[in-house]
């Protein structure tokens, strides 16, 4: 079987599980080959402060199979950062899957590249892709033909098992989800806003409000410079 180059972005301030959750599966899939990927090589500090370090700078990236953009507060910065932005719509034009974990999908977005198609994304930013105009469908992992996006965070690893199961078979997704032991069983209902109980809703939105609505504004100025003069050429 040949493997399918997946370029997994790293950029300062992400967040680390929306990464590792779908690197430990792809690093055990025989249909794929990884490669770290970064604006440069330099070594990025993710949230929380753990270093990490791209392979390959996006000016030197070979054509890619499938393009994976994780999520994370660094998602500010490239929502209007040109390079990565054409990076991925280049990219996009031969690759088989375009992909993203949790606000990964605001970047997709804010490229283009979810025109069209259905995607999800963590539940406290789903309102955020819908002002890209993006049908929002709120599920662990949302395929759309050569679109397939994950939900907040944890949800990587149900999209990594997927996307090993599109390519690889389901035997082998399997195999992995077991090598994992992923098996979950939290001590509490509190992962989706639909069971954690309002006290906790309300003061998870109260801690994450300030961050959506610097969102809010950055995405709002991205549409606004890209629509075109109500007034027309002169």
């Amino acid at each position: 079987m040949q493997k399918l180059k997946v370029g997994m972005l790293l950029f300062p301030e992400l967040t680390v599980l929306d990464f590792t959750g779908p690197y430990d599966v792809f690093v055990k899939a025989s249909c794929f080959e990884v490669v770290i990927i970064g604006e440069t090589t330099d070594i990025i500090r993710a949230e929380g402060g753990l270093l990490l370090q791209p392979q390959v700078a996006l000016a030197n990236c070979p054509q890619l199979d499938i393009i994976f953009v994780p999520g994370g507060r660094g998602v500010n910065a490239l929502l209007t950062n040109p390079v990565v932005l054409q990076f991925l719509r280049d990219q996009a034009v031969k690759a088989k899957y375009v992909t993203s974990v949790c606000t990964g999908a605001l970047v997709l977005a804010a490229a283009g590249l979810l025109d069209g198609f259905k995607a999800t994304t963590h539940w406290r930013s789903l309102e955020l892709l819908r002002m890209f105009g993006v049908e929002t469908v709120e599920e662990r992992v949302v395929r759309d033909r050569s679109r397939i996006t994950g939900g907040g965070v944890t949800a990587g690893i149900d999209f990594g098992l997927v996307l090993t199961a599109l390519v690889g078979g389901d035997e082998a997704a399997k195999i992995i989800q077991l090598q994992l032991e992923y098996n979950p069983a939290p001590p509490f209902r509190a992962g989706s806003p639909h069971t954690a109980g309002l006290p906790v809703l309300q003061k998870t939105k109260e801690l994450t409000g300030l961050m959506l609505e610097t969102r809010k504004k950055i995405i709002r100025q991205l549409l606004q410079d890209r629509a075109p003069s109500a007034a027309g050429p002169s």
